[in-house]
């Protein structure tokens, strides 16, 4: 029996790959200290209490993530500090999220290339329709990293927003109550670590870095620019002026919180006003033709009936 070059293809391509990641795990993991590698990931605070999450696979590759994202590294200062800022709003604070983040834009590019590669070769061959399902899917192997950064970043961003009103009304009435500003910090992580863990998670790291003597300055504006929301930075620009000037920090709370109240009003306001329209079109699409079929049926019936 004879077997064609097609046939044989994917098996070929699933032979290759599977040679690869075994290559790429034996190389990786001989000759490795385990306590050295324990140690290693500790020293990151982010990674302290989460058990054993990032070992197996997801610690293989992030030993080869610098390797892998030397080709896409930032060129400049700014493009480094761009990408750590979309990570850092996206909720990645690992120092190396950004070499994992480059290394898997570019695994996934060649795993698409592969792919892609091997589908038009098996279906179209060696022709312009398989180069161009060998591009479509690098490209989407490229982006997709990219496009689930921009949902998880949108995802964290809206429920940080959400929350932040209720937050600060529970900061306003541990501010009154006699509490300081990092007491009452941690008295609202504390009670809602349930209904916001975002939020909660950012305020657990502001008092994590003043704990290790960062001013207050530094880590409220740092605050701002992890979370990326523009209320907070509006509340992290208020608290530093009180700061600055010693001014009431309960009173410039309690601005910022009727500010907020304000504005949730008015979104509420608008996302009602909005509702006419967005019912417009079932009540076009689904409602009217019963509608129509009901009124204008039996005319028609008795219409035709009179015409023949």
């Amino acid at each position: 029996m004879d077997i064609d070059f097609p046939t044989l293809l994917p098996y070929v391509v699933f032979g290759a790959i599977t040679l690869a990641i075994w290559a790429v795990m034996s190389a990786l993991s001989g000759g490795s200290d385990r306590a050295a590698e324990r140690l290693d990931y500790l020293k990151n605070p982010v990674n302290r209490g989460r058990g054993n999450e990032a070992r197996g696979m997801g610690a293989l590759f992030e030993k080869a993530a610098p390797a892998l994202s030397r080709a896409l590294q930032p060129q400049t200062e700014l493009e480094q500090n761009n990408l750590k800022v979309k990570l850092a709003n996206a909720g990645f604070l690992n120092p190396a999220a950004p070499q994992i983040y480059l290394a898997a834009k570019l695994s996934l590019m060649v795993v698409g290339l592969v792919i892609g590669g091997g589908i038009g070769a098996w279906k179209y061959g060696v022709t312009q329709s398989g180069l161009t399902a060998l591009v479509l899917a690098g490209g989407i192997g490229f982006y997709l990293p990219a496009v689930v950064l921009w949902y998880l970043k949108s995802k964290r961003q809206q429920a940080i927003f959400l929350s932040l009103p209720d937050a600060l009304d529970l900061l306003v009435v541990c501010v009154e109550a006699g509490l300081g500003l990092d007491a009452g910090m941690r008295r609202v992580a504390e009670e809602m670590n349930d209904t916001a863990p975002e939020m909660c998670e950012e305020l657990d790291m502001c008092l994590l870095q003043l704990q290790m003597g960062r001013s207050r300055r530094e880590v409220l504006h740092d605050f701002g620019v992890r979370t990326g929301v523009d209320d907070v930075k509006a509340l992290v620009a208020i608290l530093i002026q009180a700061d600055k000037f010693g001014s009431s920090v309960a009173q410039a709370l309690r601005v910022q919180s009727d500010a907020m109240r304000v504005k949730r009003r008015q979104i509420a306001e608008e996302k009602a006003q909005k509702t006419a329209v967005q019912m417009l079109f079932p009540l076009v699409i689904f409602i009217f033709p019963g509608v129509f079929v009901v009124l204008v049926g039996p005319a028609a019936i008795k219409f035709m009936r009179d015409m023949m």
